[in-house]
């Protein structure tokens, strides 16, 4: 018997799996709460833990993605191509939250579309300088409303309710 499925056994594990699996980038929570119900989690204990680990690494990446992307360039050039391509995409895609500012943030971030949520929404408030007293609530609204959303589709709006 292997970690994971020791992990599946009790309801503490099936949280911890959904916890970790909301921080992986493109996965963060529109994967994390599916799995978590796939898993036996109730669809609100499953969103509540992918919330929680979707915002873990949001922080950080707004506080240390530029001074770590200059290290890397630093020590590895080989990544400047990558590197340059993520701070391109952000730019990008940081057009139009750069137009409704913290209200464009919350609503990228909480769109459940791939290539939007917590980690890109994050970058992108790194890459317009926004502060993160200001960007780390626009961020946990948009993740709460994705959330919302993708646990609805998950279980169904009206079981929801009843």
């Amino acid at each position: 018997m292997n970690f994971i499925e020791i992990l599946k056994e009790t309801v503490a594990g099936e949280m911890l799996i959904t916890f970790f699996l909301s921080m992986v980038p493109v996965l963060e929570l529109r994967g994390a709460i599916p799995i978590g119900v796939g898993l036996g989690l109730s669809p609100h204990t499953a969103m509540l833990v992918s919330v929680i680990g979707n915002m873990i690494p949001v922080p950080f990446i707004i506080l240390f993605a530029r001074r770590v992307f200059a290290w890397l360039r630093r020590n590895f050039p080989k990544v400047n191509g990558v590197i340059t391509a993520l701070e391109n995409k952000a730019h990008l895609k940081g057009q139009t939250v750069k137009r409704y500012k913290y209200l464009g943030l919350c609503i990228f971030v909480a769109i459940p579309l791939p290539g939007t949520g917590a980690w890109t929404g994050a970058l992108i408030a790194t890459v317009l300088d926004m502060s993160l007293r200001k960007a780390l609530p626009s961020v946990l609204l948009g993740v709460l409303v994705a959330g919302s959303i993708i646990t609805g589709l998950t279980y169904g709006f009206t079981s929801l309710l009843f």
